[in-house]
């Protein structure tokens, strides 16, 4: 694919800024001002104020002499940085890969990006109508490079869609500034009369790199195409992403869901083609006023089931709120996994937890009531029976041990265990009576003892003697008594589970 790349030159920034907020300033001459050694020096100015030749550099006092109402605003040393950013952000409705150009530009790298609004031309003039809409002046140009598009929109035309291939030949009756040069870089070019690019391109490059040292020849060489220059991208986009730009807004939710289908199938489509599979997925709206909506959601197996990965958006599309209209869709999945063909069972009606029907069932319930609604546990090498599970992070995890069954254990095991009074015969008798939560529990069955030890290389605690016991209502319990029954000092026992 043939790279493209937009630069945005904003001449006005700051001013543009505080127009948008005040409109009222718009049709006067005003400038933005900072105190510099003392004095009050003009740091931004609107058209109407350079017209009158008050530019940045130009003391406050001095200009107010050539306009006596003039309006000054006083600098925000941390607008510019913010200001750009927003629009950074602002602007990946129009690609994936935007990035900041201080103090006054952005770049875009627009590669297979123009076609989905028409055209080079029909691509630029949507960039400049949205930010025109917010009160923005600006010069942008496309090219086949970095520098070549970056000149262009400084010194070029308003606006200019290069045709691929033309921009060394629209390089040539640029100023040197247009290069990206420093300005001692600049001032001696001019300085030896070379006031085009074309008047030393052709130079030999031992004479451009003794005269100008090496920064020039990058310079040229990136704008040219021979050295490959990259974007540092404000957002790095997800390797697997699809986007969906609309001629009209959408602000249904029948187009929203026809939007959302179209990127499944394709981004699932990809996927199955290089055995893969989603964890997680961001369908990501862009509003025609500027807000984004986005909803996420999660697996717990890898999948490329358009239908099923439908179903757990749709549970979340009545979220999203289109306004007057959505004119841009995105569908990401930031976490992607391998994914190999399971081979299916031609004995067995279901395939355990390998089925993929079981990890789509688990899908919609935690879709629906919470990501924390359903829970697998393994085995955990500990004798503690607080120790003795872990929780899976995934279906397809093995464990490392198998689960204890020789001996009964309940089916609702407290996290830790809860203090008990008890009436029991000593020394290892089964309590008769016990106290929990203020209600007493009369002990009609029991089982036990079991000992558990400690475990030595944890040496925490001491070891416990398990009973299973049953109350007047048929209610089961699992109790234990901390260590050796001693008359010196009182016994202490703990209710660790219950069996119904």
């Amino acid at each position: 694919m043939q790279k493209r790349f937009v630069a945005i030159y904003f001449p006005w920034l700051v001013t543009d800024y505080w127009a948008s907020r005040q409109p009222s300033l718009a049709a006067a001459p005003f400038v933005v001002a900072a105190a510099i050694h003392g004095r009050k020096v003009i740091t931004a100015a609107n058209l109407l104020a350079e017209r009158m030749g008050m530019g940045a550099g130009t003391v406050v006092a001095d200009a107010r002499a050539m306009y006596s109402a003039l309006e000054v605003i006083d600098d925000d040393p941390g607008l510019v940085p913010k200001l750009l950013h927003k629009m950074a952000h602002f602007c990946i409705r129009f690609t994936p890969v935007v990035a900041v150009d201080n103090p006054d530009g952005l770049l875009f790298d627009a590669s297979g990006c123009a076609h989905l609004w028409g055209g080079d031309e029909c691509y630029l003039a949507a960039i400049k109508e949205k930010f025109a809409a917010k009160g923005f002046q600006l010069r942008l140009a496309m090219a086949d490079t970095i520098g070549a598009a970056w000149a262009l929109a400084r010194c070029g035309k308003d606006v200019q869609a290069l045709p691929s291939g033309k921009h060394i030949e629209a390089l040539m009756p640029l100023p040197p500034e247009a290069l990206r040069l420093s300005t001692d870089t600049t001032a001696l070019l001019h300085k030896l009369g070379l006031q085009q690019i074309q008047q030393f391109v052709h130079m030999p490059r031992t004479a451009l790199r003794r005269r100008f040292g090496k920064e020039c020849l990058l310079r040229l060489d990136q704008a040219i195409g021979r050295v490959e220059e990259l974007i540092t991208p404000l957002y790095p986009p997800a390797a697997f992403q699809e986007r969906l730009p609309c001629l009209e807004p959408i602000a249904t939710r029948g187009g929203i869901e026809i939007a959302l289908q179209k990127l499944l199938d394709t981004l699932c489509k990809r996927l199955y083609r290089e055995q893969k599979g989603l964890r997680q997925a961001a369908f990501i709206c862009y509003r025609t006023d500027g807000k984004i909506m986005r909803v996420s959601i999660g697996t717990h197996r890898a999948s490329c089931h358009a239908a099923h990965l439908f179903a757990l958006f749709c549970n979340k599309i009545d979220s999203i709120e289109p306004a007057e209209g959505i004119e841009l869709f995105i569908l990401e999945a930031p976490l992607v996994e391998e994914q190999q063909a399971a081979q299916e069972s031609l004995w067995e009606a279901a395939g355990g937890m390998n089925d993929i029907r079981l990890a789509e069932l688990i899908d919609r319930l935690t879709g629906k009531l919470g990501a924390h609604i359903v829970h697998r546990y393994l085995p955990e090498e500990h004798y503690w029976p607080e120790r003795s599970f872990k929780p899976a992070a995934a279906l397809e995890e093995a464990p490392s041990s198998h689960w204890r069954q020789q001996l009964p254990r309940p089916l609702h095991l407290l996290p830790q265990p809860a203090v008990i009074m008890v009436t029991a015969p000593i020394p290892d008798y089964p309590p008769m009576l016990f106290r929990y939560q203020g209600i007493l529990h009369s002990i009609v069955k029991a089982d036990g003892p079991e000992r558990i030890e400690q475990e030595w290389w944890l040496q925490e605690g001491e070891h416990r003697d398990y009973y299973a016991v049953e109350n007047e209502k048929g209610e089961r319990f699992w109790l234990f008594r901390s260590g050796h029954y001693d008359t010196s000092r009182p016994v202490q026992w703990f209710l660790h589970g219950f069996f119904t």
